[in-house]
């Protein structure tokens, strides 16, 4: 993930996908930029979404212990964020056996 955020953590929001978080996910912007600072965040690269842009995903954990699975990219070195919402079964055990 090192190489990923070389530059400083910037993020850049979209007004639409900060709006979709909150009403679909009851997530807040601040609230899915705090696992981008999780030590033990898994990153990967989201392969359903190669064709339109790179794109990552990224499980993590907040400050107040919320499992969240942020969708992302980077657009002109700041932090892009697609999609945020809560870890499903699957992701949740992934992140917690590692």
């Amino acid at each position: 993930m090192d190489d990923l955020f070389k530059t400083s953590l910037e993020f850049e929001w979209d007004r639409g996908n900060g709006e979709k978080n909150w009403n679909l996910h009851k997530v807040k912007n601040k609230e899915a930029e705090e696992i981008f600072k999780d030590l033990i965040a898994i990153i990967s690269l989201d392969t359903k979404h190669l064709k339109v842009e790179l794109r990552w995903l990224l499980l993590g954990k907040t400050k107040s212990n919320r499992k969240l699975t942020v969708a992302f990219t980077k657009r002109n070195a700041k932090i892009r964020v697609i999609s945020a919402r809560d870890m499903n079964k699957k992701e949740r055990k992934l992140y917690e056996n590692q």
